[in-house]
């Protein structure tokens, strides 16, 4: 596990920041239609030093202590790629990132940056929604005939097909933070209700059939 004295203190600068709301009576409608109580949008931490400060030191002690063979950290396109820096620079680390789909020109790279085959990579990762995209990417470092060692990510909303997907995929994963720390910090900031918890809840383990 991640180091889990960090998730509700993470948790609770993403809602300080509005990097994630909580809509639970008046949902917001993703691109794929799905209806959500939460908005995650991870990309504002850049623009906050002392957040994204605290996101590469639970990154980073993550790392250390779960990871210490780690040889290469890379950023999953486009979100992750900026932590990847950040935790590469404490680190000492050098670093790779990945993109969605390969470029149109020039050598079509997937992979920016210098890996080496039999290297132990960490990716980084901002948000784990199905975990496809985060899988996508750890399979091209895979494919490049590196190790990949773990998947991180700051926030995870916890979905049981994402859970299944990395197990398939046999890959370890974990996030700093995560949908129930951000429940935990929300009710005793005075952000949602009692009465919004369940729903709240409901929302994870069936997130087809919300409706608000």
């Amino acid at each position: 596990m991640a180091l889990r004295y960090l998730d509700e203190q993470i948790s609770e600068a993403l809602l300080e920041i509005g990097a994630v709301s909580l809509r639970p009576r008046e949902p917001f409608t993703w691109t794929s239609g799905l209806k959500s109580p939460i908005y995650c949008d991870n990309r504002i931490t850049i623009s906050h030093p002392s957040v994204r400060d605290l996101i590469a030191l639970g990154f980073a002690e993550t790392i250390r202590e779960r990871y210490p063979d780690a040889e290469v950290l890379a950023g999953i396109a486009t979100g992750g790629i900026p932590h990847a820096a950040f935790v590469a620079q404490k680190l000492n680390l050098p670093m790779i990132y990945v993109r969605d789909k390969a470029k149109g020109h020039g050598k079509e790279n997937v992979i920016e940056g210098a890996l080496k085959p039999g290297q132990k990579v960490v990716m980084i990762e901002d948000l784990f929604s199905t975990g496809g995209s985060s899988i996508k990417a750890s399979l091209a470092v895979r494919d490049a005939g590196a190790d990949v060692l773990g998947v991180l990510a700051i926030f995870s909303y916890q979905f049981d097909k994402a859970k299944q997907a990395f197990e398939q995929a046999n890959m370890e994963f974990d996030s700093l933070s995560n949908y129930t720390a951000l429940i935990n910090v929300a009710l005793k900031l005075g952000k949602i209700s009692p009465d919004d918890v369940e729903l709240l809840k409901s929302w994870r383990t069936n997130p087809e059939a919300y409706g608000g």
